[in-house]
């Protein structure tokens, strides 16, 4: 149930009674508390990138972006200080689409009569963005995907590829979310 539930958007979801969002971000990013745990000794610090291949279903956001918001939020609730904290999502593969605007998506070529999508993650994009979040789309895919720099919502970087954004993280200090 609970991977359901991280799986849909906040205002479609309905979490289990132990899970909530917050205090970072508040709309989306649920974790749960666990019992017994003895606080992180300070000063915690997190340098940590995911890796995000897969595509949201249409109209939802992408799971592989809000597991790196229920990173912070879960780490803060924990006590570690959000500013210690720099977290990294690389994108591939079909998800680098999860990071266009909404007119770059209305562009792109779909069946006579389809409606134009709408970005489901570009909310919580942003708003990651605007806590420090950096997103990095690999350039192989983008080109792959037909998609331009100008495409992407505003503050997305683009790296010559996810391997080599994932090779210079690791250079300076960050780990790399194994799944």
């Amino acid at each position: 149930m609970a991977a359901l539930a991280l799986a849909t958007p906040a205002a479609a979801q309905s979490l289990p009674e132990n899970f909530q969002t917050g205090p970072v971000f508040t709309d989306f990013g649920p974790h749960a508390p666990v019992a017994g745990l003895e606080r992180f000794p300070l000063p915690t610090e997190f340098r940590h990138s995911f890796d995000v291949a897969t595509r949201a279903d249409a109209g939802t956001r992408n799971r592989g972006f809000e597991s790196a918001a229920r990173f912070i939020n879960m780490h803060v609730a924990a006590g570690v200080d959000a500013g210690r904290i720099d977290t990294v999502v690389v994108v591939h593969g079909s998800a680098v689409l999860d990071l266009l605007t909404d007119d770059a998506l209305a562009a792109r070529p779909r069946a006579e009569g389809v409606e134009a999508p709408v970005n489901g993650s570009a909310a919580m994009v942003r708003t990651m963005l605007d806590h420090g979040v950096r997103f990095v789309v690999c350039g192989q895919s983008a080109a792959a995907q037909g998609v331009e720099r100008d495409d992407l919502i505003e503050g997305v970087e683009m790296a010559l590829s996810a391997m080599t954004a994932h090779a210079l993280l690791q250079q300076q200090g960050y780990t790399v979310n194994p799944f």
